[in-house]
């Protein structure tokens, strides 16, 4: 078992508009990239994130060996409560799930 960003090239997140939160993860190869869609769950990231499973989407695009998971933010981008208007750094949470 390893961390999610161990089988990734490129892992990042950021803003998909003012309300939701998206990832790319991006892999070296497709079994990784395989692996990982069969093995990460909505159950893993609602629970790094605290987020509904039902509002998070994951969408695989083979052709190019990437995942990208999508889901609202907490706060309005840009709002009094937000505390990273891009959202460029709320990856780690997801970096850190254990596969």
């Amino acid at each position: 078992m390893k961390k999610l960003i161990d089988y990734t090239k490129i892992l990042r997140s950021k803003n998909a508009g003012p309300l939701f939160i998206t990832f790319d993860l991006i892999f070296h190869n497709r079994e990784d990239m395989y692996y990982i869609s069969r093995n990460l769950t909505k159950a893993h990231i609602a629970k790094a994130y605290d987020v509904p499973k039902e509002k998070i989407h994951i969408i695989v695009y083979e052709v190019v060996n990437s995942i990208k998971i999508t889901f609202p933010g907490k706060n309005i981008s840009g709002s009094l409560g937000d505390n990273d208007v891009y959202r460029c750094q709320q990856h780690i949470n997801l970096a850190n799930i254990i596969i």
